[in-house]
């Protein structure tokens, strides 16, 4: 068994499962970073944990996950290590693995200020950015008048299709996951025709909104505006910075800006699917 004196280089790295769950929640908060136990335990059944574990029984080290969405895309998130480890290499060691286990597969990651520079150095590059919202919505400037309704089983089939249109992939596997992970899913129609999606997902105070997929930015607003309406808790988002118009209403509405991500890409030149339709990641960490 590795010991404090085991050298970092030497530490084994390991698939981490669900049982992971509390040891990366003690890492985030470590890390000064919120828990966010309910995005850990979907992230760590739906995609692949990485992880190191602390030689003195500590738990982790070091931690990311990547979601797969076959052999065009991964997206690596939750990239963290321990604050007694930190700028000693650890996170580097970590990331050249998770580069080598994904091979030629095209990946994204959105990057914070601080970890940019080392994402650059491993070949990826940017390719957009992404702000981060928070408030309690106020509701003052009304959304266009777009139906909206709760989203049903018999909508499953017809969300899945959109998405694949919009997102450019397939995200079944993550996305049949949304009405357990959710506390609201909701769709947008016209003419009969589901012309978006959202969801409003619990993480410790807010309900972050996200995946946003929608026809246009007046669809979009609907959907956020409909969601808002079921919770008391302070929203959360990530919108893509081209959509000025929506992070514009938002913020009319009392939603904040918290940061800036930086939206990068290694082994294709940008995300595929139509950005224009894509408002909001389900989460940052899963693309």
């Amino acid at each position: 068994m590795p010991t404090s004196l085991t050298p970092l280089d030497q530490l084994p790295i390991r698939i981490l499962t669900p049982e992971d769950l509390i040891a990366c929640a003690d890492l985030s908060e470590n890390r000064g970073w919120l828990r966010e136990e309910h995005k850990w335990n979907l992230l760590l059944t739906a995609g692949t944990g990485y992880g190191i574990d602390d030689p003195d029984g500590k738990g982790l080290v070091a931690a990311s996950v990547v979601t797969s969405y076959g052999p065009e895309l991964a997206a690596i998130g939750m990239v963290l290590v321990a604050d007694r480890y930190a700028r000693r290499g650890v996170g580097r060691r970590l990331m050249r693995h998770v580069l080598s286990e994904m091979g030629d597969t095209p990946l994204t990651l959105h990057a914070t200020p601080n970890g940019k520079p080392l994402y650059e150095q491993l070949g990826f590059v940017q390719s957009g950015r992404a702000e981060m919202l928070r408030g309690q919505f106020t509701g003052a400037v009304a959304a266009p008048d777009v139906a909206t309704r709760a989203a049903t089983a018999d909508d499953l089939q017809t969300i899945l299709a959109l998405d694949t249109e919009i997102f450019g992939l397939d995200r079944t596997p993550m996305l049949t996951r949304l009405p357990a992970f959710a506390d609201q899913l909701r769709v947008a129609e016209a003419d009969g025709e589901v012309i978006g999606f959202a969801a409003a997902w619990p993480n410790m105070d807010t309900h972050v909104i996200g995946p946003l997929i929608a026809r246009d930015t007046a669809t979009a607003q609907a959907l956020v505006a409909s969601l808002a309406a079921a919770t008391d808790r302070p929203l959360r988002t990530d919108i893509d910075v081209r959509h000025e118009t929506l992070i514009g209403w938002l913020k009319a509405n009392g939603l904040g800006p918290i940061a800036f991500n930086a939206v990068m890409v290694r082994s294709v030149p940008d995300l595929p699917g139509d950005w224009s339709r894509r408002f909001a990641p389900l989460t940052v960490a899963a693309g």
